[in-house]
């Protein structure tokens, strides 16, 4: 199984969810939050100054897939938040040894 975890403009979150959806995701968690990379932030004009602001709002989500499904994602995240500007987001993968769903206790793909 794979962490997927997606940090994208918060405008995208409907395509996401809809995406994740279609794709038989069966859960996923968002949230809100604020950093830069790359785009350093943006400059804007406040009273006819020049303004900074190095920290901009993206919206992080997040989800634990089966092996066999993580390659088809991240073609469908790609193909769709691409936009070739500095700004379309970042995809993490990572590993996870283990789930387990409290209610039943059932462990691993069967827990998701």
């Amino acid at each position: 199984m794979k962490r997927i975890e997606v940090i994208i403009n918060p405008e995208k979150k409907e395509w996401l969810e809809d995406a994740l959806e279609n794709m038989g995701v069966s859960g996923v968690i968002f949230s809100h939050i604020v950093g830069y990379g790359n785009q350093k932030g943006r400059t804007t004009m406040f009273r006819g100054a020049e303004s900074k602001a190095h920290c901009l709002t993206k919206l992080r989500a997040e989800t634990v897939v089966p092996d066999d499904k993580v390659e088809k994602l991240i073609e469908e995240l790609i193909e769709e938040l691409q936009t070739g500007r500095i700004g379309d987001g970042k995809i993490f993968i990572h590993d996870v040894c283990d789930a387990v769903r409290i209610r039943t206790a059932e462990r691993g793909e069967a827990a998701l």
